[in-house]
C-alpha cells in the first residue's frame, strides 16, 4: 500500500508539473501571437486609441510607408547585401569546413574555437572595433563594410553546419576518384558538391535569414545608401520629427514579411534534427 500511495503521489506531482509547463508555453504563445497582432492591426487602423478595435482601417500607411522611408530602395539593398554575403559565406566556407573535416594539424581545436567566437560573442561587443578598422580602411559606411562585416559570424555559421555533412560522406569515395584520376577541382565541383548539395543549401539558407535580421554590424557599418531593412526600421522609429505609429509599424509588417518568407523557405529545406539524428546514427553503426 504505502508504495502504491507514493506511485500515486509521483503521478499527481507528474501531471501537476506538465500543466505548469504547457501553461507557461501557452502564456508565452499568447503574449507573443498578441504583440504580432497588436502591430498588424494598427499597420491597418485610420484610429486606435483606447479602445478594444481601431476606429476604422485604411491601407493608407502602407503607401506612406514606402514613400517616406523609400522601402524599394531599402529592400534592394536588402537583397544586395543579403545575396553577397550568402556567395561568399559559401565560397569561403565551404573549403573551410572540408579542410577542418578532413585534415589533422597542430592547434586543429584551437582554430575551431576560433570559429566559434563570433557565434558565441554579442556581436556589439566586437561591432564597434570591427566597424573603427573598417571606417580607418575607407570601407565603413558603404557596401563593401557592410558585406565584410557580416561575413564575420556567418562565415564560421557556415564552417559548423557543414562539418557534420562533409564527415558522413565515406572518404573511400574521394580516394576511388583520385585513383580513376580526378583532381582536386573535378573531385570538389563533380563530386563532393552534388553530394553536399542539401548541406550547402541549408546552410546557405540560414545564412540568408540570419543576414536579413543582422542589426548591430549593419547599424555600425552601413551609411545613408547600405542601410538595410532592420537598420531603416530602427531610425523610422528613433530618428528626429513627428512620425505616425502606424506608419512605423506598417514598415515593421514589412519586415517581419520579408523574414518570415525567408524563413520560411529556409525551414522548407531545413531539417532542425537532421544533422543530430544522423549523428546518432552514424555513433549507433
Amino acid at each position: 500500500m504505502p508504495i502504491q500511495k507514493l506511485a500515486a503521489q509521483k503521478s499527481i506531482a507528474e501531471r501537476l508539473w506538465a500543466l505548469a509547463i504547457w501553461a507557461l508555453m501557452i502564456f508565452f504563445v499568447f503574449n507573443f501571437v498578441a504583440m504580432i497582432a497588436t502591430v498588424v492591426v494598427n499597420s491597418f487602423s485610420t484610429r486606435w486609441f483606447g479602445t478594444w478595435l481601431p476606429v476604422g482601417y485604411t491601407t493608407r500607411w502602407y503607401v506612406s510607408a514606402w514613400q517616406e522611408f523609400q522601402l524599394d530602395d531599402v529592400l534592394i539593398v536588402t537583397f544586395q547585401v543579403v545575396g553577397a554575403v550568402v556567395l561568399l559565406s559559401g565560397l569561403l566556407g565551404v573549403p573551410a569546413a572540408y579542410a577542418l573535416a578532413r585534415r589533422n594539424f597542430p592547434g586543429k581545436q584551437f582554430v575551431v574555437v576560433l570559429f566559434l567566437l563570433p557565434m558565441l560573442i554579442p556581436p556589439i561587443t566586437f561591432g564597434i572595433p570591427l566597424a573603427t578598422v573598417l571606417y580607418q580602411s575607407h570601407l565603413g559606411g558603404n557596401m563593401s563594410g557592410v558585406i565584410l562585416a557580416n561575413l564575420v559570424p556567418t562565415v564560421p555559421f557556415v564552417v559548423l553546419v557543414m562539418i557534420p555533412f562533409i564527415e558522413q560522406i565515406d572518404p573511400r569515395i574521394e580516394a576511388a576518384a583520385r585513383v580513376f584520376g580526378a583532381g582536386t577541382g573535378r573531385l570538389f565541383f563533380h563530386i563532393l558538391i552534388p553530394l553536399l548539395a542539401p548541406g550547402i543549401l541549408a546552410a546557405l539558407l540560414l545564412v540568408l535569414v540570419r543576414t536579413i535580421a543582422m542589426f548591430e554590424l549593419t547599424f555600425f557599418t552601413a551609411g545613408p545608401g547600405s542601410q538595410t531593412l532592420v537598420v531603416a526600421l530602427y531610425y523610422a522609429v528613433y530618428a528626429a520629427g513627428v512620425r505616425a505609429g502606424q506608419s512605423i509599424d506598417a514598415m515593421a509588417v514589412v519586415y517581419m514579411l520579408t523574414t518570415l518568407v525567408w524563413l520560411l523557405i529556409a525551414l522548407r529545406f531545413v531539417d532542425p534534427t537532421q544533422i543530430v539524428t544522423r549523428a546518432k546514427r552514424e555513433a549507433a553503426q
